[in-house]
């Protein structure tokens, strides 16, 4: 359990019978909501790269992060289907959401592309740390998944940062919308 003063907040578990299920099921919507939500900026991204001469670099990574991000997504596929999960009734908006954010920061170029990606990636990272550190006693298969999941996060991340997303126009505005957007998708996610 993390320390008092960590960055990394535990939820408390919710009182009475299938709580734990709950909560797991919980955690497989909200998980699946933003693998979902990924896959979608990266693929829109793509397509804006794709068509624009002297992108093919930026282009390939995209397709390379948005293909790791559809294995998570079919992970949680899979999860959603075996335990009998539902899926967010969202799902139809953060489509929306994330194919106009991913084709909004491309059009902005690369750079704002890559600060789209260290972005999302970084509140990403934070609530698989969360999720890991709540389910490694009592679901630790589930733990090393996301552990993986989260370390494949984490790349994505630091290749943002290192092909210049903190030289973005607007980084700190554009960074803070993005974080606080999904931050909002989460919560909204876990419950509905």
């Amino acid at each position: 359990m993390p320390p008092a003063d960590s960055p990394h907040r535990i939820p408390l578990a919710r009182p009475g019978r299938g709580a734990s299920r709950r909560r797991r099921d919980e955690i497989l919507r909200v998980d699946h909501a933003g693998e979902y939500a990924a896959v979608h900026i990266y693929r829109a991204q793509r397509a804006v790269f794709e068509g624009r001469k002297g992108h093919e670099g930026v282009a390939a990574d995209m397709a390379e992060m948005q293909a790791q991000e559809a294995v998570h997504l079919d992970r949680f596929n899979a999860l959603l289907n075996a335990e009998r999960v539902r899926p967010t009734v969202m799902t139809p908006i953060w489509r929306l959401a994330a194919l106009g954010l991913g084709a909004g920061t491309a059009l902005m170029g690369e750079k704002a592309a890559h600060a789209c990606t260290e972005a999302v990636e970084d509140v990403i990272e934070k609530h698989y740390a969360e999720q890991i550190a709540e389910l490694q006693d009592r679901d630790p298969e589930l733990a090393a998944e996301l552990t993986r999941f989260r370390d494949e996060e984490l790349a994505h991340h630091d290749h943002a940062i290192e092909h210049g997303s903190r030289e973005a126009p607007a980084y700190r505005l554009l960074s803070a919308v993005i974080k606080a957007g999904c931050k909002a998708a989460i919560k909204v996610s876990e419950r509905i």
